[in-house]
């Protein structure tokens, strides 16, 4: 039921031949899939169905993901920073679809997972036909849409240091090139995606970080309301972990935890604390320095109970950043909690929100030769804004 030959795949510094590449193997395990559920109706999980199936799970195991990731973390970016006009428009059109498949697939792979599962451990030899259809179809018409505009679209606009960035960065995430030493060093992109003026921004950081904040949601860029948030200890060591910003008005940033954490824990003893967004894709990042406060319980308990009730019996089941024995314990923990509150679980104590209230916050744009844009606001003792800019 399989090709034994294995094809030769075009090395990483072709990036675009690669992803073409994977689209055929993809093709290839799909045809497998396709012709597993007639087999399995004739002859059952037999030796030749198990072999053929394996290879299919390995394959939209391991090879899909990083494909997936090839193009929603490096080539959509990249090319959403290069493309202008018609090409620019045409990127907006198809973008959300593109990523929209990804999400469907990966649901729908999940129900074939199991499914697959069990026929691999001869322990079923059912497969649903039509889930298979539909994730063939999708596979095939989303592979069609990007081999049509979006690979020559690429070829048409990507530098030969272009190509070599998203080759390199294929590369390093199927761990075929570690980037260490002098390969690090020569990591370099010159920016010039856009301009900073002081005569161009907004009188208020408020509204000058809606409108950046709002320009990345438009631009797709991943993930914009990730942000690292740095925080010190007793002894001043800083430590800085990412989490999402779930509101940002007039009274400051933010976003919500568990009070018990590390960061809790340190926020209590000393407010002080500083935020950054960075997104590449803008050639922009955003620094906020501030005093952080409690939201108020009424606050916590509306953004708690708006969450996903999985989420809600986690924030109760895990002692944030203590050690557990092992992966069970940790699941044994969350069985406990749901068992106990099964769809109604309250806002344990211990959770809450935390607000970074601002008193700088500075804009950062790249520009070419490192010589960059900086915008800085900082609020006086009357609450009120300045704004000056920084050197590179």
């Amino acid at each position: 039921m399989t090709d034994a030959l294995p094809d030769t795949a075009p090395g990483f510094d072709q990036p675009i031949a690669v992803l073409k590449h994977c689209h055929d193997r993809i093709r290839k395990q799909l045809d497998t899939l396709q012709r597993l559920p007639e087999h399995l109706a004739r002859h059952g999980a037999d030796a030749q169905a198990r072999q053929a199936t394996a290879a299919v799970v390995k394959y939209f195991d391991k090879a899909a993901p990083l494909h997936h990731a090839d193009e929603e973390e490096n080539l959509v970016p990249m090319l959403t920073t290069v493309a202008v006009g018609d090409d620019a428009a045409t990127l907006q059109a198809l973008v959300p679809g593109i990523l929209l498949d990804h999400d469907a697939m990966d649901a729908m792979w999940q129900t074939l997972h199991e499914q697959l599962s069990a026929i691999i451990n001869n322990a079923g030899s059912f497969l649903d036909a039509a889930v298979v259809s539909a994730f063939a179809e999708r596979y095939l018409t989303h592979m069609a849409t990007e081999e049509a505009h979006i690979a020559p679209m690429a070829k048409r606009l990507f530098s030969t240091a272009q190509m070599l960035t998203l080759g390199n960065a294929m590369q390093q995430r199927r761990g075929l090139g570690p980037a260490t030493g002098d390969a690090v060093a020569a990591l370099r992109k010159d920016y010039g995606h856009a301009t900073l003026d002081a005569a161009d921004v907004a009188s208020d950081p408020f509204d000058q970080f809606n409108a950046w904040f709002e320009q990345a949601l438009a631009a797709q860029v991943n993930e914009p309301n990730a942000m690292s948030v740095a925080t010190v200890d007793g002894d001043g060591k800083p430590t800085s972990r990412i989490v999402l910003i779930k509101q940002y008005d007039q009274r400051g940033f933010t976003w919500y935890s568990n009070f018990d954490s590390q960061k809790g824990r340190q926020l209590a003893a000393n407010p002080h604390a500083a935020l950054l967004f960075f997104w590449p894709e803008l050639e922009r990042q955003v620094r906020i320095e501030g005093t952080v406060e409690y939201t108020s319980d009424a606050e916590s308990d509306r953004y708690f109970h708006s969450r996903p009730v999985k989420s809600r019996l986690a924030a109760i089941a895990s002692a944030q950043s203590t050690p557990i024995a092992s992966r069970a314990a940790l699941e044994q923990n969350f069985a406990a909690v749901e068992a106990q509150y099964g769809e109604t679980p309250p806002r344990p104590a211990h959770w809450g929100g935390f607000r970074l209230v601002p008193h700088r916050i500075e804009f950062w744009q790249g520009r070419r030769s490192r010589f960059h844009d900086r915008i800085v606001y900082v609020r006086d003792s009357d609450g009120n804004w300045s704004t000056q800019r920084l050197q590179p």
